[in-house]
């Protein structure tokens, strides 16, 4: 399991320290740096700043969902910060979520993990997934758009049909605008062509957490 910066810190420390921070705009600033510029874009932002101990007790949350998650075969767990400056999840299937090249068909390998990650996601309801779909830069960009939102709306419809509710679930393409390695070799462009779900507090976590921090 990989934690982006400030890997010494616990969430439950770093939750508390987001959320004395000062809320959702310095929150989303930290999560561009620690998550590589991405973690910014996770989670609807709420408008309003995150208390301490409301953000400490999510933090703890996805600490010990990474953790559970952790144990998924042939995946790479991350936590990172979303738009509310909040604890959130990155789940990347390194194998079981590579695609052929033009397709966007889930080998019977990706669906078993994606079942198993759906399952462990029940015990969780108050998170939103969002879920975005790469390619490499074989092809045009016309293409490579339809493909990456085929290959998230892919994974979205297998989550569906193993108990995610609909709602929780936001699917987008990201062409070939987010490489991990070269498109240069065969096994680079292997690579970009990966689906990555990442896990936020949706509005009800956030409710609760604040009202737990204010007993």
């Amino acid at each position: 399991m990989i934690f982006s910066g400030c890997s010494s810190m616990s969430n439950l420390a770093k939750g508390a320290l987001i959320g004395t921070a000062g809320g959702a705009t310095i929150g989303a600033a930290a999560g561009a740096l620690i998550g590589g510029e991405k973690g910014a874009a996770i989670g609807a932002a709420i408008g309003t700043a995150v208390g301490a101990g409301a953000g400490a007790i999510i933090g703890d949350k996805m600490d010990k969902k990474a953790a559970e998650l952790a144990e998924l075969e042939n995946a790479q767990v991350e936590t990172i910060e979303d738009a509310n400056g909040l604890k959130a999840i990155k789940v990347t299937f390194d194998s079981g979520i590579l695609f052929a090249t033009n397709s966007a068909k889930l080998s019977d390998k990706a669906k078993a993990n994606l079942k198993t990650f759906a399952d462990d996601m029940k015990d969780l309801q108050d998170t939103d997934i969002t879920i975005y779909g790469h390619t490499d830069n074989t092809g045009s960009d016309a293409v490579n758009e339809k493909l990456s939102l085929q290959r998230a709306n892919s994974v979205s419809t297998l989550l569906q049909n193993n108990g995610i509710a609909k709602s929780r679930i936001t699917a987008e393409g990201k062409s070939y605008s987010m490489p991990v390695a070269t498109n240069e070799t065969a096994e680079g462009r292997a690579q970009n062509r990966r689906v990555e779900v990442y896990i936020s507090a949706n509005e009800d976590m956030i409710k609760a957490a604040e009202a737990a921090a204010a007993k």
